[in-house]
């Protein structure tokens, strides 16, 4: 390839899409550069046809790709705060102010600065409830048992 070894491209083609994946989200292209960069040192081991050097990198990606789904999948990352994004699984446990009555098992409660649709036995405004669940954005709740004045 005019004066420039085969082996520098597939580096240089490995540290491209090493670099690509840095930008794309997921992680797909990581596996892409792999193949590409072990493509280099096979054909700088030995010096192979291109036809087999790309077939080389095809079955390497698609190794690559497909053991990595399989790791991920029996290893999951775990995350240190599961409900990170889930708003309405963080609530369940704390207090709740109905806002609009609690009729017909629907009503309205304010949890900190922000109202939810709620669902439970009926409330009446200004009762205290505790948040058993949630279906989607609408809360679960039942009425807050207060200890008796002492």
């Amino acid at each position: 390839m005019d004066g420039i070894e085969p082996y520098w491209w597939w580096f240089a083609a490995g540290l491209a899409l090493a670099g690509l994946e840095m930008l794309v989200p997921g992680v797909y292209l990581v596996w892409l550069a792999l193949a590409a960069l072990a493509t280099g040192v096979l054909v700088l081991a030995g010096d192979p046809p291109f036809l087999l050097q790309i077939v080389n990198f095809v079955f390497l990606s698609l190794i690559f790709a497909y053991s990595a789904r399989r790791w991920v999948r029996e290893k999951p990352i775990e995350s240190s705060d599961p409900l990170l994004n889930n708003r309405a699984g963080r609530l369940v446990g704390s207090t709740a102010v109905v806002t609009t009555p609690l009729e017909g098992g629907q009503g309205r409660v304010r949890v900190g600065d922000g109202e939810w649709m709620a669902s439970g036995p009926d409330s009446p405004e200004g009762a205290r409830v505790r948040i058993s669940g949630h279906i989607g954005g609408v809360l679960s709740v039942e009425p807050l048992e207060l200890p008796p004045p002492a």
